[in-house]
């Protein structure tokens, strides 16, 4: 190890973004992501993305598949149970993804996004129902992985439903919070966390409520989103064309319905408003040094997420340059 380095303790993973590139180059890049020395990847789950610019949103549970077969890699999904999908169905996804790839799968469970669950004609619930719902959803899964024959009356409703196939163990069930909050309640059911980059303060509070709700010793993985290029500026250019409609986090974020209107929302959105978002620059070193920083929070795994459509150049310069220093 270069002399002047700490020791990074977490396990570094690439983010593969199903909204912003086609399944078949998606597979590409964590091949290559794979092969420059990540550790481990997780994907999106998503029917839409969040701008016209972003343009793609594949299926995720078949790229799965085609991804755990194409790498070594362990892979999580961050998947959202009860309205787009029924429970049932998620379990039964996951099991198979299990049993072909023992000990290489893991979802994290959220309360979804009103832009990918509007599709079932359904009213949007608030979030304290939406946590209702999945907390209802994780109950109806865990039972299946475990092999039993579910029945349920409630936000949720099954009938006489049972897993089949089932894997050897089933996979981990992380949940997905950005607030304390949903946090604190993911800690009482969870085997994980994972939750998104905010300012450090924020992150410290979340982990905070996760362990205080009972998430103590259990994994936290943190998606990091970045921007990489040869010069800063085409480096912030990269995030402002494709992630500007991201800087408004939730409640906006979780209940707007189509990409038109994400991208009325940051239509006024200058490339210097992402500094407070991002990292975007052509600095290695300082991508290296945030990487450190927010390892040094206590976070387990951090998933790396390029916001460029194109991943060759940073999954090249971060396996040549960043990962050996870490």
């Amino acid at each position: 190890m270069p002399t002047g380095y700490a020791t990074l303790v977490a396990e570094i993973g690439f983010h593969a973004s199903h909204e912003q590139i086609a399944p078949s180059a998606l597979l590409r890049a964590v091949r290559d992501a794979d092969a420059a020395g990540f550790t481990r990847a997780m994907c999106s789950d998503h029917f839409s993305p969040w701008s016209e610019r972003q343009g793609q949103s594949g299926f995720a549970w078949a790229w799965l598949g085609a991804a755990l077969h194409a790498t070594q890699l362990p892979f999580g999904v961050v998947t959202a149970p009860g309205q787009r999908y029924h429970p049932a169905i998620v379990a039964q996804a996951g099991a198979t993804l299990a049993e072909l790839f023992p000990g290489r799968f893991w979802m994290a469970l959220g309360s979804g996004e009103y832009s990918n669950e509007h599709i079932t004609g359904e009213p949007w619930p608030d979030k304290s129902r939406r946590n209702e719902r999945l907390g209802e959803s994780v109950q109806i899964m865990r039972k299946l992985l475990a092999g039993e024959v579910v029945d349920h009356d409630g936000l949720v409703r099954v009938d006489r439903a049972r897993l089949w196939t089932l894997p050897e163990s089933p996979p981990p069930l992380y949940g997905a919070a950005v607030s304390a909050e949903t946090a604190r309640w993911v800690g009482t059911w969870a085997e994980g966390l994972v939750t998104v980059n905010q300012p450090h303060d924020a992150l410290r509070r979340v982990l905070d409520a996760f362990h205080e709700g009972g998430g103590e010793g259990k994994p936290a993985a943190l998606q990091i989103h970045l921007s990489y290029a040869q010069t800063d500026e085409k480096a912030l250019a990269i995030a402002h064309d494709q992630w500007r409609t991201m800087v408004f986090g939730p409640p906006l974020s979780w209940d707007l319905a189509t990409v038109e209107q994400f991208d009325q929302a940051g239509s006024r959105v200058r490339p210097e408003d992402l500094h407070d978002t991002l990292l975007a620059s052509s600095d290695l070193a300082r991508h290296a040094e945030s990487l450190r920083e927010y390892a040094a929070l206590g976070f387990d795994e951090l998933y790396l997420h390029h916001v460029g459509q194109s991943q060759e150049t940073f999954v090249d310069a971060f396996g040549r340059e960043v990962l050996p220093t870490l």
